[in-house]
């Protein structure tokens, strides 16, 4: 896996940080025709630029259908880790904008946790599959989860608390946000109910949602 002083070194080219951001905020996949378009750059250089960004975990490659006779056209979308690492809003943001909801609505944590994690952007290639949509909306806000399956029991280990330091100092706020947003989500995925969080210290991480699936695939 790339390590954030690579990212850090691929988004150092303005270029590079351009086409990433532009890909980023556009939220569907983007064509080198468009990137080309946008930036005034030469194909070429664009290919070469969206190169560096796969190679360093910025950015994952799709196919479009072809517009006529030909090999499907390349397409580009963020990878779920890096717009929970680079984003527009970095997760203490989004913290905050919780905590925020939380105080302004009186609502629980839990309860504002859930709406979030229902109106939540699922990375396009999560699929259908209630398991790889709560996959990857946890990925994409950054706790770099790890499934595990028996038997229709499923439990994803959360191996990154992106919220660590509000979580050592307010746990039961903190991690009632994480079950909400993985009960919504589920939710709106059906298929798959979350029973509980069991959390962890979370400057080492390994809390656990502990999932069913509720129909067959």
């Amino acid at each position: 896996m790339p390590t954030l002083q690579q990212q850090a070194r691929a988004l150092g080219d303005p270029s590079r940080h351009a086409i990433f951001r532009y890909v980023l905020e556009a939220q569907r996949p983007v064509g080198v025709a468009e990137l080309t378009d946008h930036l005034g750059l030469h194909h070429n250089a664009v290919r070469q630029h969206l190169a560096k960004l796969v190679d360093a975990g910025l950015l994952l490659t799709g196919t479009m259908p072809p517009t006529g006779r030909g090999r499907p056209r390349l397409c580009y979308e963020a990878a779920p880790s890096a717009d929970a690492r680079w984003g527009v809003q970095g997760p203490y943001e989004r913290l905050s904008l919780l905590l925020s909801e939380v105080v302004r609505s009186g609502d629980g944590p839990e309860v504002v946790g859930e709406r979030a994690g229902a109106n939540s952007r699922v990375p396009a290639d999560a699929g259908t599959d209630p398991v790889e949509v709560l996959r990857a909306e946890m990925e994409r806000q950054g706790f770099d989860p790890e499934v595990t399956e028996v038997d229709g029991r499923v439990e994803l280990t959360l191996q990154t608390c992106p919220f660590a330091t509000t979580a050592l100092a307010d746990p039961g706020t903190v991690c009632a946000l994480h079950l909400g947003i993985a009960r919504g989500v589920a939710e709106a995925a059906g298929g798959l109910v979350v029973d509980e969080l069991e959390p962890h210290d979370p400057r080492q991480a390994g809390c656990r949602l502990r999932c069913r699936r509720t129909a067959v695939r």
